[in-house]
């Protein structure tokens, strides 16, 4: 044994140094690598050693032991019709991933989904094809004219406007927290509206007419800068040696929403997403910063107390009726005479005198309403404030 363990190293160098010599001459004599599986791949580790990549030439045969076709759907009959509008295939793409779910795409079976101006493409099982063919329906053999949509934003001082609204609602189910939904016939609509009006503690932000193509989306917005002292800088050759830096806040609501009807029109599918931002305040805290004599400069920073709250759903309801949304009773900002996201001027139609101290709360309201084919219609000139579509982000349901 030890003559053996003697022997070992020397050895093993000996045959090492062979096969370096082996490589280096077969290099040189401009032979093949013996081992491109070791060749350094995009995304290889340290050791310069990676994973191959499998790439093959052409077109390679697709999984199908799921029974998955290939279907084209021509989507000329929807888009020649919004030449005004970019990229209006999109609207379909997710209008799919709302009604399948994204995991079908990106999971076995294997399968993809993919659109252009003029066609959708669809690799998937039969009965995600049927799926995909009922949403593709509603795009080409539905409605093309831009549609008009009512849609009210309210505020409510205090939540017991149920009481009396009770008998004019019907709950249907909502799955965001904090938020109820109902609907309201159009008669019973007006009756509510005038009741809401008649309270104290009612404001009604916004009142506009959107016209919105079937399936794209419409955003509505009302945002402002909130600015505030963050932090202090020294600067030299000055006194005091340090210099404020502002920082800023949006507050206020954006409301993205994307309607799809019906063939026929009897019913609305609605995604709202619906995103606010306020500062309920702005805490003082106070800085102690020394200065080249020994002393200190007191500085006065901002720390914002911000709430925020978010609603991303789908609802669908007959055509014939009033969705009404309540999100809950949220954070009401307070400034001065600039425009808030729920009023003008710092008393908010003294919200905050009515309810809890601490900041003013409101139930916030949306109301929304189809009103048929915009051709010919008279908008209002709260119209003309919504912008066209511009996503805050594509959603996925």
């Amino acid at each position: 044994m030890q003559l053996k363990n003697h022997f070992a190293a020397p050895m093993w160098a000996l045959l090492s140094g062979m096969v370096v010599c082996m490589l280096t001459a077969s290099k040189a004599s401009g032979q093949i690598d013996p081992v491109p599986s070791l060749r350094t791949e995009a995304g290889a580790g340290e050791s310069g050693v990676g994973l191959p990549s499998r790439r093959t030439g052409g077109v390679p045969k697709l999984p199908a032991e799921a029974g998955q076709i290939w279907e084209e759907y021509d989507l000329t009959p929807y888009t020649r019709e919004l030449s005004q509008v970019d990229r209006p295939h999109q609207a379909v793409v997710d209008w799919v991933l709302r009604e399948t779910g994204t995991d079908v795409w990106f999971t076995d079976p294997f399968g993809f989904i993919n659109a252009d101006r003029n066609t959708l493409r669809v690799y998937h099982n039969e009965s995600m094809q049927n799926a995909v063919r009922g949403v593709y329906e509603r795009f080409v053999n539905g409605t093309t004219a831009p549609q008009l949509y009512g849609l009210r934003i309210m505020a409510v001082g205090n939540p017991n406007w149920r009481t009396r609204a009770q008998a004019l609602t019907r709950t249907v189910p909502a799955q965001s927290p904090g938020v109820q939904a109902y609907l309201v016939s159009k008669e019973n609509s007006a009756i509510l509206l005038s009741m809401l009006r008649g309270r104290v503690d009612f404001r009604e932000i916004s009142s506009v007419d959107m016209v919105v193509h079937n399936g794209q989306s419409q955003q509505l917005e009302q945002v402002r800068g909130r600015n505030f002292v963050q932090d202090f800088e020294a600067v030299a050759g000055s006194w005091p040696p340090y210099m404020p830096t502002t920082g800023e806040i949006k507050e206020g609501y954006r409301l993205q929403l994307s309607p799809l009807l019906s063939i026929d029109k009897s019913t609305v599918d609605l995604v709202v997403k619906c995103n606010i931002d306020q500062v309920e305040r702005l805490a003082k805290v106070n800085l102690d910063l020394p200065l080249p004599t020994g002393q200190v400069f007191n500085g006065q920073i901002n720390v914002p107390q911000v709430a925020s709250w978010r609603l991303h759903e789908r609802f669908r309801w007959p055509a014939d009726q009033v969705l009404l949304l309540s999100c809950g009773v949220v954070a009401a900002p307070q400034a001065g005479p600039t425009t808030t996201i729920l009023g003008q001027g710092t008393s908010l139609l003294g919200l905050d005198k009515v309810l809890a101290p601490g900041g003013a709360r409101a139930d916030a309201l949306l109301m929304i309403e189809y009103r048929g084919d915009a051709a010919g219609r008279v908008l209002t000139a709260a119209a003309t404030e919504s912008q066209p579509s511009s996503p805050l982000s594509r959603g996925r349901y």
